[in-house]
């Protein structure tokens, strides 16, 4: 039963479909794990199987080689006797010559029973044979899926750790994007922008306020002149000094003064 347990757990793992286990696993890597432990674990078991089916195997081939060679050399002491009851019988003597045939009968009886265990055992070793050759062949099944698990798991692991240093280059080229608006260097790029913009905005108002100022200098100057002149007037002056006392003044024409002395 044991036997039979055994190369039905090698005929179920050299059966297994290797990449669709890895696909609905969910950790391929511990799956891979477990696997590589379990089929050197039955490995060994096997080995230890077919070892012994094997040693079996040889014990019968061994006794049924010895029953082929006691059947022969029953039969050879049987041919003797045989010959020797001739001789004897030839001679006169026929007592010996009976004696000499019962011995060959009770050769020819051992070599009938030899003969018998031989063909009996023959069966057997041939169903042993058979199953120690399929005990091998899924041995071999079973190493040759090994190194395909061993393989597969070295392959898997290079790759994950390819996509890791890929994702780790992906995302460090992403935090640095300069193009990127969300980044740190984007919005402080924006806020740079900004502060730009305001002293740009500064600088026109500023610019603006100094004409205004200049044009309020030019109104006062104005205001000035019309109060000086108010206050010369005020004071009993003619005209001409109220002009004095402001820009230079324009030329009268004489002979309009009387004119307005008149009036």
């Amino acid at each position: 039963m044991a036997k039979q347990s055994i190369f039905g757990r090698i005929s179920t793992l050299v059966r297994a479909n290797i990449n669709a286990m890895i696909d609905s696993a969910e950790d391929p890597q511990k799956m891979l794990d477990q696997l590589v432990r379990d089929y050197t674990n039955n490995i060994a078991d096997a080995e230890a199987a077919i070892a012994e089916t094997i040693g079996n195997l040889r014990l019968l081939e061994r006794d049924h080689q010895e029953d082929v060679q006691a059947a022969a050399e029953w039969g050879s002491k049987a041919l003797a006797a045989s010959r020797r009851a001739d001789e004897m019988r030839s001679a006169g003597n026929a007592a010996d010559a009976d004696k000499f045939d019962n011995l060959a009968k009770i050769a020819l009886q051992r070599q009938i029973s030899e003969e018998g265990q031989a063909k009996a055992a023959a069966p057997q070793i041939a169903a042993q044979t058979e199953v120690v050759d399929k005990l091998k062949d899924g041995l071999n099944g079973m190493k040759g899926k090994l190194e395909q698990l061993r393989t597969k798991r070295s392959e898997l692991l290079a790759r994950a750790k390819v996509a890791e240093a890929q994702n780790k280059v992906h995302d460090a080229i992403k935090s640095v994007n300069v193009l990127d608006p969300t980044s740190d260097i984007g919005r402080f790029e924006d806020k740079i922008r900004r502060q730009e913009a305001l002293a740009q905005g500064k600088a026109e108002l500023a610019a603006s306020s100094l004409d205004a100022q200049f044009e309020s200098l030019d109104d006062i100057g104005e205001l000035t002149e019309v109060e000086a002149r108010l206050a010369a007037l005020k004071a009993g002056g003619s005209a001409q000094g109220a002009l004095g006392a402001g820009a230079e003044p324009q030329a009268v024409p004489q002979q309009q003064l009387p004119q307005q002395n008149q009036q």
